[in-house]
């Protein structure tokens, strides 16, 4: 069972044809969007609380509020294309296929997680995926890369390159741009545009607020990105572009998050609490696509409630089962770094005695 569903506006540029204004959703694709919305979201519940309990330290960025970006693009891809973004990772790492419980177990700091524990909330990789970096804006010419690569080999895959629009501002964006624009590069530059870098809006920032219009010479959209739908077609059509040769394209994603910008952050001093509850009552993307593929009739709401159920208690059992796993041997700190195990080490820090001095001692 299928349904013409209508998709949010969509703004373009420099653009002859955009995506239609209805797609198609079958019933079996709406239900396992669903069910990717409600694991991330709940994902980040309980990542947040761990953090508070301090049974996850350093940094930590949720992606709460913006989760139909990542369910969407992935939605629109093809095996062998790549993804590249920035800290705020956690969703897309879970959409490359990485369960639930190696994700916990990474910012947890447990040899299960995806990156052995060594690498933390920033720094999730995958198939396909190549983070998670942790310098604002340093991913966008690496997403370039990837694309030469894949021109290189003459293959028909896309990057996917995303940044927030903090970063957009940055001159190695700019820099990426124009390189591949100049080498034809199949990249989808993607701003996730949630309106606050860190605690600065946009319209402090940024004199021109357009972020799909920055391209210049590149051709771009602007998306609802608390639509999922929309989101996926507009990837969709990028993809495609990409794909006949036609070159980079940018998409500007509109969205929210509902968390400060890090867990330090309690995201209240540079906007209300107000606009926070405005955006979750609302706009919030979970809502809005469970009222309408149940107004489409293809689900019940008691599925829905159902699915949001199950996603809670297996999430809920994959933290629990996380938390239970070992720590990673201090000597696989040194695995990436040394030929062998430096003799007589010990790392500094882990006790009064060691504290200043070098990490490897006699």
């Amino acid at each position: 069972m299928a349904s013409g569903i209508a998709r949010s506006k969509l703004m373009s540029f420099k653009l002859d044809s955009t995506p239609a204004n209805e797609t198609e959703c079958s019933r079996d694709d709406a239900l396992r969007y669903l069910e990717s919305l409600h694991r991330i979201r709940r994902m980040e519940t309980a990542l947040g609380n761990m953090y508070k309990e301090k049974l996850i330290r350093g940094f930590c960025h949720l992606y709460s509020g913006q989760e139909a970006v990542a369910v969407g693009i992935e939605a629109a891809l093809q095996p062998g294309d790549t993804i590249i973004t920035a800290y705020r990772c956690h969703g897309f790492t879970m959409t490359r296929g990485v369960p639930v419980h190696n994700i916990v177990a990474e910012l947890a700091g447990r040899r299960t997680g995806c990156t052995k524990g060594l690498g933390g909330s920033m720094h999730l990789y995958a198939k396909d995926f190549y983070g998670g970096n942790g310098i604002v804006g340093a991913q966008v010419p690496l997403g370039v890369g990837i694309a030469l690569r894949m021109k290189h080999r003459g293959e028909k895959f896309v990057s996917v390159t995303l940044y927030g629009d903090g970063a957009a501002n940055q001159g190695q964006v700019f820099e990426a741009f124009n390189i591949a624009k100049l080498w034809n590069l199949p990249v989808i530059f993607v701003c996730e545009n949630n309106k606050y870098g860190m605690g600065t809006s946009v319209q402090r920032s940024s004199a021109n607020t357009n972020y799909y219009t920055r391209g210049d010479y590149i051709p771009g959209l602007w998306v609802d990105g608390m639509d999922i739908l929309t989101v996926r077609e507009a990837t969709r059509f990028a993809a495609d572009w990409c794909r006949s040769d036609k070159g980079p394209i940018l998409l500007e994603t509109e969205t929210y998050r509902y968390h400060g910008h890090s867990m330090s952050d309690p995201g209240t001093s540079y906007r209300t609490r107000e606009e926070v509850q405005s955006m979750r009552r609302g706009r919030d993307p979970i809502a809005l696509f469970q009222k309408s593929i149940v107004d489409n009739g293809l689900c019940t709401q008691d599925e829905v409630k159902e699915i949001e159920k199950r996603v809670r208690t297996e999430v809920d059992k994959e933290v629990e089962r996380a938390m239970s796993d070992s720590e990673p041997p201090l000597e696989m700190m040194f695995g990436n770094i040394y030929h062998g195990i430096p003799p007589n080490y010990k790392i500094r820090g882990c006790d009064l005695k060691t504290w200043g001095s070098p990490f490897v001692t006699k």
